[in-house]
C-alpha cells in the first residue's frame, strides 16, 4: 500500500525539518546521480541548507565548469532574445551620433568662415556673438598667462639684484681685505729694513 499525498508546506518541528532534509537530500542526490549515469546528461546540483551548509553533486570533473557552462548557455539565450531590438535600438544610436556629428562638422565649418551663405541674419548674428563670447575666453587666458609670466620674470629679476648686491658687497670686502693685507706687508716690510 502507498502513502498518501503528502501536503507541501514548512515544517515547524525544527528535529523533523532537519530529519526530512536529510533524507530528501540524500534522494535528491541519488536521483542526480542516476539522472547523470542512465542518460548520460551532465548534472550539477547545489543545495544549501537552512545554516547555510553546502551540499553538492557534479557529474563532471570540476562544479565551477559546469557553472560556468551554464552562464554561457543563459547569456547567450538572452542575447538571440533581444538581438532583434539590441539590433534596432544600435542603429538608432548610430544615426543620432551620425547626425550629431555632422552638425558639430558644419559648426566647425561655419566658426572657420565657412559655408556662411547658407545662414541667415540670425544665424550669422548668433554666431558673431558665440565668436566674441570665444575670443573674450582667449584673450582672457592670453592675459592670465602673460601676467602669469610677467610676475615670474620679476621675481627672478628680484632674486637676481639680491645676488648681484650679495656678491657687490662680497667684492668690497675682499677689496677692503686685500688693501689691508698689503698695507700689513707694507708695513711689516719697512720694519724689517729699520731692523737692518
Amino acid at each position: 500500500m502507498g502513502r498518501g499525498k503528502v501536503e507541501l508546506k514548512r515544517i515547524e518541528n525544527k528535529i523533523n525539518r532537519q530529519v526530512t532534509f536529510a533524507k530528501r537530500r540524500n534522494g535528491l542526490l541519488k536521483k542526480a546521480y542516476e539522472l547523470s549515469v542512465l542518460c548520460d546528461a551532465e548534472v550539477a546540483l547545489i543545495i544549501f541548507s537552512s545554516k547555510g551548509k553546502l551540499y553538492e553533486f557534479c557529474s563532471t570533473s570540476s562544479m565551477s565548469k559546469a557553472v560556468e557552462k551554464y552562464h554561457q548557455s543563459n547569456y547567450a539565450q538572452n542575447e538571440t532574445n533581444q538581438s532583434p531590438n539590441n539590433d534596432q535600438d544600435t542603429y538608432e544610436e548610430y544615426l543620432k551620433l551620425k547626425e550629431r556629428a555632422e552638425a558639430l562638422q558644419q559648426s566647425q565649418r561655419h566658426v572657420l568662415g565657412e559655408d556662411l551663405a547658407k545662414l541667415g541674419i540670425k544665424e550669422l548674428d548668433q554666431l558673431e556673438h558665440a565668436l566674441d563670447g570665444t575670443l573674450k575666453q582667449i584673450r582672457y587666458k592670453k592675459n592670465h598667462s602673460l601676467c602669469v609670466q610677467l610676475s615670474d620674470l620679476q621675481q627672478k629679476e628680484r632674486s637676481l639684484l639680491e645676488l648681484n648686491a650679495a656678491l657687490m658687497s662680497k667684492r668690497v670686502t675682499d677689496e677692503e681685505s686685500f688693501t689691508l693685507r698689503s698695507a700689513m706687508l707694507l708695513i711689516g716690510g719697512d720694519t724689517c729694513f729699520q731692523r737692518l
